[in-house]
Formats: C-alpha cells, structure tokens, sequence
C-alpha cells in the first residue's frame, strides 16, 4: 500500500526545492543528508512529503517524548490511510535498578507502566513486520533492547473463516503468545472462553476485540467486536494475533535458555567463592533460581529482559535486538532536532552500563545482563543505513558527514562540535550551495558537494526578528524601557538571565516599578511553568524572566520582543545554538526584534548576526518576488492546567514523570552527579516534568545515602 499524504496544503516558499533535493539525494542511495529549517517554515510538512515520494517504511526520531508526541499527532493527520504508530518510552515512572556499594544501599527497579503506551508499541511492533506502509514516530527508546522480530513474527498466529483448528489447540496458541485468560475482567492481553465461542482483546487493539466462532474443529466465523458491550462491528475474513508481551520466546527457545542461565549462574558463583565473595555469591543464587522457577511456571519473570541475550541466542558482547531490526532492509530514518538527537543516541550505551557494572560486580545480576543494553552509536549508523537529519541548528556532525563520498560516518565528539558555525556552510562547501542550484542541477553524486538543503523561507512571510544590540551598561533601566513600549502595543516580552538567582532579583525590582512579570525556571513546579506560559499568552502576565528554559519548542506567538541580558559571556547560555534558539521565541509576531545587551561582539553574537540578515534578506527577497504581506501567527490560548487538576491524584499524575527516559544512567557512585547534570540538560529542553521529578530523586536519594546537606553548600560527591 502506497503512502497516501493528505493536506489542503502545497508546498511553498523553500520546500519544493527541500522536497525535490532531499528525494533526489535518498534516491541516489546516499547515507546522510541534512534539511536545515528554520522555525515557522514547516520541517513536517516538507518530512512528510519526502515520505511519501520515497515511498519507503520510516522511522522518525525524536529526542523527547513531548516532541514525538507532537510529531505522532501531525503525521497521524498527514497519514489517515497508512500505520502511523508511536514508540516510546512505555513508563509513566521508572526507577531503574542500582546499587550504591559504598553505602550498601540496593534500589530496586519501581516502574509504572502506561498501559495506553505499551498498546502504542506492540501495535508498532506488528505494523512494522506486515505492513510496507508504516511511518513509526520513536523517542532514543527504539534503539533499547527488545525480543527478537523473527521469535515474533513466528509466533503470530493467524485465524480464518474455515480454518481446521480445535477450540483448546487455539487456546494454548493464545497462551503461548502470553495472553492470560479472565472470564469475569476481560480487558488488553487477556481472552474469556464461552463453550465455542472464544473473545480475544489484543493488547494492540484499543477499543475492539476479536470473537472466534468454532463449529467442532472448525473456525466458523470471526468478528469484530466492541470490548465493552460485545456488540459486532464488523466481520472479518481473518485476524492474526500478535505476541501480548514485547518479549516472546518459543518454549524450546525458553528451555534451552533456562539451561544456559543456570550454567552461567554456576560459573558465576564459582567465581564468586573462589575470591571469596560469598555474600555475593548467595545472592546471585538466590535471585536467580527464583527468575528461573518463575519462568519454568510462567513463561516470564520481573526483569526478564536481562536475560535476553540466552533467550535470543545470541553470543556476549553481540548486540541486542532493537526495534529497527523490525523494519525491512530499505527503510527511511529521520532524525528531528538532530543537533540535539544525535549527541544523546550517542550518550545512550555509556550511560546504561555504568550502572549495571556495578550490578554485576556486585552479585545482582548476571554477566550477560550487560547484553540487554542501547545499541552503541556505530550500531546505530550501520542499521539506519540512510538518514536526513532535520535541524534549524544542525551541529558538527550533520555538517561534516552530509557529503555523497560518505558511505560509512566520521566520528565527531566533545569539543569538536563547538566552533563549528552550521549557518556559514559556503566555507565547508567546495561546490555552490544546493539552495543556490536548481533542483536540475543539484548534483548528489559529485565528490565535495555538501547535501544540505536549506529551507529558509516561512510560507508566511514572517521574518526573523531584527537583532538590536545595546550596551551593558543600564542594561536593565534599557529592559524596562523597552517592556514599556511593547507592553503599550498589547505585546510580550521574554527576557533571560544567566543565574536563577538574578532571574528572581530582577522579577521583584520589575514587579516593583509597576510591571506584570513572573520567572520561570528547573525550581518552579512543572504545571506552574506551563501555568506562567499561558498566563502570559493571555495578557494576565506581560514579562517573564528565565534562564535556559525560554528556548527550542516555545510557541507563544504574542512575544515580539527577546531580551538576553549579558549576551557577551560566551558559553553554554551564550553559544551561537542557544542565542539564535532563544531569539527564535520572537520569530511568530510580524514585530520580532531580540536586544543583546553586550559591550563586545563574540564569535557566537557574530554568528547570530550573520544568520539573521542572510534569512531576512532571503525571507524579503521572497515576500518582494511574491507580493506576500507578513502576517503574525494567530493561536489560541489554551485553557489553564488548574481547570484539569480536580484532585489531588490528578495532580500527581501529571507531575510524576520519567525519571530516567529510556533506562539510562543511573550509575551507582556517581549518580548524583549524573542525575544532576540530567536535570540541567533536561531543563535546557523544556523537558519540565522530567527535569520536576529529577530533581525530587537528587533530593531522596541524598536523603537514603545520608548526604543530606545545607542545599546552599555542594557536596563535593567525589571525595564523598
């Protein structure tokens, strides 16, 4: 089946050029090329069309959760008639497990799996291995360790009108596939038998299930039915259901298996006693029997995923099966905000086996539980085989290996990646610009020619805010000035900081001379950000003040003006990415200017400039050749968070989080550092709830480590 997109939209300003070029280039069979799109000129929409012109299964990764989801629901609706599935992390809370050696304190894993999330994945798992149309929007947890597709697609079990079967040979079919049978809670994964008529929900269904008729030892009809009320929806000529757990194993796989843990786990404690580690030992004897009887009994167990590299068969060290070993040989990847992406597809693998080393070491698990791990980054490159990486900021990476030459990658790490301007890309160009050539003489195979299709035009005329710099000095008596002004237009202001400490100094003196201003940063309730968001969108709160968070995925089309108080100190809060990011919020009102208040023009500041006049010159040429009149982006303000909190679960609910997104770093020594540093990176992101319940962890597992301290003095967590 076709990929069929549906829009009342065509493509305009730079993406015919974007679509034609990047189809021409995945056509040629090249391994990496970039679309570097600004905001506001609709990346989705030129990604989707590619889709559909290259005609090929695609994985979309995103680097958060909230993106993917956004991304789902877009693709949902530019793909009615074709599997547009979602793969996420399947947990509403995960703690994952770990141990601190020098506090002796064992954590054990705590999870709250969403049952509507787990749904999404098997579905994802199933349209991936029958259906050539699917387009399946993932978070990094694609590259986690899952069943092998060949164990799962060989125990999918089809049904027919007609077909010879007998009711019980079916049933133990249904058990093996690890359906559990419930004749009184019938609900996902479960299936109630009635004399000859047997009622199967997959897990994969949402609302439906699947009613077998038999007449002796034959299929005498099937249907589709409403979960609920059991009324018949539709008649089918067939169904085939799928595994109702991820992991699935055959039971000779299982049996041959069980026998291959226990070996390991004798050799395991051998060693053990041999260095005279005896606690150790009787540990990993007693944790593991107790996983090996309840597989024999139930063909399952907490934590089974640690043992999956016995289950699949697979040799140590070799890597595990993932979800893009689902998909066909020929497929399509494409990586959203990929200067972000990359780097933490790249991170995964380090992350997970600093915290089972210790694990291991300790006598919790077994050596091949550091087989159930991400795929290292050159796994990655060599299973996705072709990508277009989509950035408004495309980082070193994307830059130095979108060339036709490049069949494998070159590597890029640390402090490679700074320094590198992604907007002057004429200097790493040996021929012209693709966007300066027609898509006829785009050239893809061409030794030196840098595959990155610019898409700089915004369809509604709207160009990037106009850069002002201003000096340092009475740089907030200039702020309130300015606010003034916007402020008597009906218009908002953002203004960031560089301490949080100065971002709530600097909201009191505003408030203090008359103005409407809140600030907003990681020590701010999660529901309380998004509160302070709305609030100002509609008018009850004129400026908010922050530091990191006012950055990628902002959409408040009322702010016409950015204030980025000490511009000049260059660093993490003032490299190029984060400045043009940050004067991007201004980007959808038709009065957009970002003030930099510095007495020096660094290098990052420089490259704001460049970047700024080459897209408004490009944007004004656009809207002069066209007669287009820019026009600001109309939104609706959405209801406050306050009206969803009825009670006090609610509440809960919605700022309980992940704590660790995709079962990654949680090292045991280290953790707090580690934890810390996730909880900076997801603020940096606008990952509010996670950054929210990060930092709830730091502060209960100091509490368990009995580092609990004067929160205004750091531990120094290296000499404990």
């Amino acid at each position: 089946m076709a990929f069929r997109l549906v829009s009342e939209y065509s493509p305009k300003g730079d993406q015919e050029q974007a679509i034609e070029k990047l189809v021409k280039s995945v056509e040629a069979g090249n391994a990496h090329q970039t679309l570097l799109g600004v905001t506001g000129s609709g990346k989705t929409f030129t990604m989707a069309n590619v889709i559909e012109r290259i005609g090929k299964p695609a994985l979309i990764m995103s680097h958060n959760k909230t993106l993917a989801a956004q991304l789902y629901s877009e693709f949902k609706n530019f793909f009615p008639h074709n599997a547009v599935e979602y793969f996420v992390s399947y947990f509403d809370y995960y703690q994952p497990e770990a141990y601190i050696p020098r506090t002796d304190t064992y954590i054990e894993k705590d999870s709250s799996i969403n049952d509507e999330i787990e749904r999404l994945r098997l579905s994802s798992m199933g349209s991936v291995l029958t259906r050539p149309d699917t387009i399946v929007v993932a978070s990094v947890s694609c590259i986690y360790g899952l069943g092998s597709p060949e164990d799962y697609k060989g125990m999918m079990v089809p049904v027919w009108e007609g077909q010879e079967v007998s009711r019980d040979d079916f049933l133990n079919q249904l058990v093996n596939l690890l359906f559990e049978r419930n004749d009184i809670a019938f609900g996902r994964g479960k299936f109630r038998v009635r004399g000859d008529v047997v009622e199967v929900q997959p897990a994969y269904l949402e609302d439906s299930a699947v009613r077998i008729e038999f007449f002796g030892d034959e299929v005498d009809r099937v249907s589709s039915i409403d979960a609920m009320t059991g009324a018949v929806m539709e008649r089918l000529e067939r169904h085939t259901f799928f595994p109702a757990k991820q992991f699935v194993t055959p039971k000779e796989k299982m049996e041959r298996a069980m026998i291959a843990i226990r070996a390991e786990m004798e050799e395991r404690i051998a060693h053990f006693e041999k260095k005279g580690k005896l606690i150790e030992a009787q540990r990993l004897k007693m944790r593991t029997e107790y996983d090996l009887e309840m597989m024999a009994e139930m063909g399952f167990c907490q934590g089974i995923e640690n043992y999956s590299r016995h289950m699949t068969g697979r040799k140590p060290g070799e890597r595990p099966y993932c979800l893009i070993d689902f998909f066909p040989d020929e497929f399509l990847t494409l990586v959203d905000e990929s200067h972000v992406s990359v780097s933490q597809i790249r991170g995964m693998y380090e992350g997970d086996m600093s915290r089972k080393r210790v694990l291991v070491e300790h006598g919790f698990r077994l050596p091949s539980a550091l087989d159930n791990r991400p795929l290292r980054f050159n796994e990655y490159m060599e299973l996705t085989r072709q990508r277009v990486y989509v950035s408004a900021t495309p980082g070193a990476f994307e830059v130095v290996n979108s060339r036709p030459e490049n069949k494998g990658y070159i590597p890029v790490h640390g402090n490679q990646e700074r320094g590198i301007d992604p907007i002057k890309l004429r200097q790493l160009r040996i021929t012209p610009s693709p966007t300066d050539q027609p898509v006829e003489d785009f050239d893809v195979t061409r030794n030196g020619t840098l595959l990155i299709v610019e898409q700089i035009i915004r369809p509604t005329g709207l160009l990037d805010p106009v850069v002002t710099m201003k000096p340092l000095a009475g740089q907030i008596d200039a702020t309130i000035e300015l606010c003034r002004q916007r402020i008597e237009r009906k218009e908002r202001v953002l203004v960031t900081t560089l301490t949080k400490k100065t971002a709530e100094d600097l909201t009191e003196y505003l408030q203090g001379v008359g103005l409407k201003v809140s600030y907003i940063h990681a020590d701010i309730d999660a529901v309380e950000r998004v509160e302070i968001l709305r609030r100002l969108r509609a008018a009850e709160v004129d400026i908010v003040v922050g530091i990191n968070l006012l950055r990628e995925g902002l959409d408040l089309p009322e702010v016409s003006l950015v204030c980025i108080l000490d511009a000049d100190k260059e660093g993490f809060l003032r490299n190029d990415t984060a400045l043009i990011q940050t004067a991007g919020r201004a980007a959808r009102h038709i009065n957009g200017e970002c003030v930099l208040f510095c007495d020096e023009v660094t290098d990052s500041i420089q490259r704001l400039l460049d970047v700024t006049e080459y897209r408004r010159a490009r944007q004004r040429a656009y809207n002069e050749e066209h007669g287009i009149t820019p026009q600001s982006v109309q939104r609706a303000v959405q209801e406050s968070l306050h009206q969803y909190l009825k009670d006090a679960s609610d509440a809960e609910k919605l700022n309980r989080s992940i704590v660790s997104d995709d079962e990654a770093v949680y090292d045991v020594v280290n953790v707090l550092m580690e934890l810390e540093r996730d909880m900076a990176e997801a603020a940096s992101k606008l990952e509010y709830e996670k950054a929210a319940h990060l930092r709830d962890q730091i502060k209960e597992l100091k509490r368990r480590a009995g580092l609990e301290t004067d929160e205004k003095k750091p531990v120094d967590y290296a000499k404990g």
